[in-house]
């Protein structure tokens, strides 16, 4: 009797597994793109966050076309229009590897240099304009030229310049510097550019 008995425990409990585990579930799909940036300009030092495609390991989705837009910093203030800024010979750009933004060491020693300054100059407001090249869809490329310029800032920030004087903007594959469709040309559109104005 006993034998039955744990007979009849061991076959409820099998029944009872399977019927609580039931039907497999599907898998919760993502999104397939980066999601689409909010081209706000920003003034705080926070880290970016990689998209879907693996922005920072190479994914296959990479650097396009786009309106880029600023919009008030997260403290509040009005942004400065864009139209406002321009560029200066001191402070160079710096380039980036397809599908990727983070700093790369030579460009290091670039934003060392742009951060010596813009210290130097503290009545100086800057904006950093995030580009990519053609390849990849639009939101993508927004999204990725948007921490391209948001990894820039905060290498700026980590080297002493205040992140209220600075304001990001991507423009995705929008303004190109170079039009050929050969990978030294792609190289040179993938960058942060450097704007300034005096506040």
């Amino acid at each position: 009797m006993v034998t039955r008995c744990s007979h009849f425990a061991f076959s409820f409990l099998l029944v009872a597994a399977v019927a609580l585990s039931g039907c497999a579930k599907r898998p919760a799909t993502t999104q397939a793109a980066a999601p689409a940036p909010t081209g706000a300009a920003t003034s705080t030092a926070a880290t970016p966050s990689t998209g879907s495609q693996q922005l920072q390991s190479g994914g296959a989705g990479s650097d396009t076309r786009g309106g880029g837009t600023a919009t008030p910093t997260p403290s509040g203030t009005a942004r400065p229009a864009v139209q406002d800024f321009a560029a200066v010979a001191d402070l160079a750009d710096v380039f980036f590897d397809f599908d990727k933004y983070d700093i790369r060491p030579t460009d290091a020693k670039t934003l060392d240099s742009n951060a010596s300054w813009l210290k130097s100059n503290p009545n100086h407001l800057v904006l950093i304009e995030g580009h990519c090249d053609e390849r990849g869809t639009n939101e993508y490329n927004l999204a990725l030229g948007e921490r391209r310029a948001k990894s820039t800032m905060n290498y700026l920030v980590s080297q002493g310049v205040q992140a209220s004087r600075i304001t990001i903007i991507s423009y995705g594959e929008e303004r190109p510097q170079c039009t050929e469709h050969t990978e030294a040309c792609w190289a040179k559109n993938r960058r942060a550019h450097f704007l300034v104005k005096p506040r």
